[in-house]
């Protein structure tokens, strides 16, 4: 293709996210039409789509689609669609996501192990007095879901010390973390879990999974006196209304939430005013649009250049 030839063309489909950061790398490309939903001009120029949270609509009457990119580390928001075309989509798989997940990860970990909650909750009381602490080898750490994210946090979490163990749906070896998998290992990876790290994608198989019937699986005798729920994966995979009963009766003792069964999390949910509950609004892997932008422009100018697409997801399995 020359240079003045017209490129490939790329629309951008952000939900509620601003667009632009997002357009800004295809823009430097002499000759690639940039397109930003709805307003789309020439769908035969269509070629990709940017998408995070699109509606259904958005990825109609595109003759000459190839592939289609998620904005974010899942891709639920896209498989759901009625209207999705066959053709290969792509997630992201970034340094800067990775690291910002496994920040937020470790800062939740952190934050319960070294009894954050009750020293602020001391604050708000003018309170002096120490709460004691164990050290962070007899505090089991498990990971549920042990994919790019999953391996990232494990092996920070290791590096301060934690036992941590981690379970997938399939068969992993990370190492220095003991390692479960699929329906036979997970009663026994719950078993040893004291902080229970949830990063799995939303499937049929794993929505709803953080339940009553698992949270009573998980020890009350571990070094924190009880179990903590931290989960930054897919707001299908809890049930809230579980979450509360769990932690009003003891089977948790403390939860970090980054993503909900409904988003916004709607101002009359009892998580709001718990006071052994973390919440923030999905930002845990919040990461510079246009680095992440940029990333995917260089995955599809190395496609334009023969080479094959990578982090595909099994549309059948849902990641």
């Amino acid at each position: 293709m020359t240079a003045d030839a017209t490129l490939p063309g790329v629309l951008v489909a952000s939900g509620h996210w601003d667009p632009e950061p997002w357009a800004l790398p295809f823009r430097a490309d002499p000759g690639r039409p940039v397109m930003v939903w709805p307003k789309v001009t020439d769908p035969a120029a269509i070629h990709y789509v940017l998408a995070w949270a699109p509606p259904p609509e958005a990825f109609l009457g595109l003759p000459n689609l190839k592939a289609i990119f998620s904005l974010g580390a899942g891709v639920d928001h896209i498989l759901g669609k009625a209207a999705l075309p066959n053709v290969p989509v792509v997630r992201i798989v970034d340094p800067d996501l990775t690291m910002r997940m496994t920040e937020w990860v470790v800062l939740q970990v952190l934050l319960h192990h070294r009894r954050q909650l009750a020293y602020l909750r001391q604050q708000a009381a003018h309170r002096w007095e120490e709460i004691g602490q164990p050290v962070a080898r007899d505090v089991r750490v498990g990971l549920m879901g042990l994919g790019e994210l999953g391996q990232a946090s494990a092996r920070v979490l290791r590096s301060l010390g934690f036992d941590v163990a981690g379970w997938s749906r399939t068969p992993r070896t990370v190492p220095g973390v003991t390692c479960f998998s699929g329906t036979d290992g997970l009663e026994p990876f719950l078993a040893r879990t004291d902080i229970l790290v949830v990063l799995l994608p939303a499937t049929p198989e794993t929505r709803g999974i953080l339940n009553r019937a698992l949270f009573a699986k998980l020890p009350r005798d571990g070094a924190l006196g009880g179990a903590v729920l931290i989960n930054a994966g897919r707001g299908a995979l809890q049930v809230e209304a579980d979450i509360v009963e769990a932690l009003e009766t003891g089977a948790l003792i403390g939860a970090s939430l980054d993503v909900f069964e409904k988003e916004p999390l709607p101002s009359e949910s009892p998580l709001w005013s718990r006071p052994d509950v973390v919440i923030t609004p999905h930002v845990a892997a919040t990461s510079d649009a246009a680095v992440l932008a940029d990333g995917i422009r260089r995955a599809i100018l190395d496609f334009e250049a023969g080479k094959p697409l990578s982090n595909l997801i099994d549309p059948k399995r849902g990641y």
